[in-house]
């Protein structure tokens, strides 16, 4: 029986680089999809951040309107008139039509 030499496949160097060039650049997708990701769940915490700051807000500021609102209050006027000793007067009342 001959025997029959197998002949190696030799890889040149084109194909070397591109195989190179190829996991470089698989490993840059990934590198820069971890930093994105990242980039963008430091965006959305930041932005939940806002939001509850800005709840609280509205929360407070409906507080003090109500707290307004209930210090203007016909009859706490009234009985802040009484304390200061003045006399209140139905007639002195002007009602303006807009």
């Amino acid at each position: 029986m001959a025997k029959k030499r197998q002949k190696k496949a030799k890889i040149t160097k084109g194909e070397k680089l591109l195989y190179f060039y190829t996991v470089f650049a698989f490993i840059l997708m990934l590198g820069v999809k971890i930093f994105c990701g990242a980039s963008i769940g430091e965006l959305k915490m930041s932005i939940e951040e806002i939001k509850y700051n800005i709840d609280n807000q509205e929360k407070t500021n409906e507080s003090l309107t109500m707290k307004v609102n209930e210090l203007t209050s016909f009859e706490n006027v009234k009985q802040v008139v009484k304390e200061m000793g003045l006399a209140y007067n139905n007639d002195n009342i002007v009602v303006v039509d807009e």
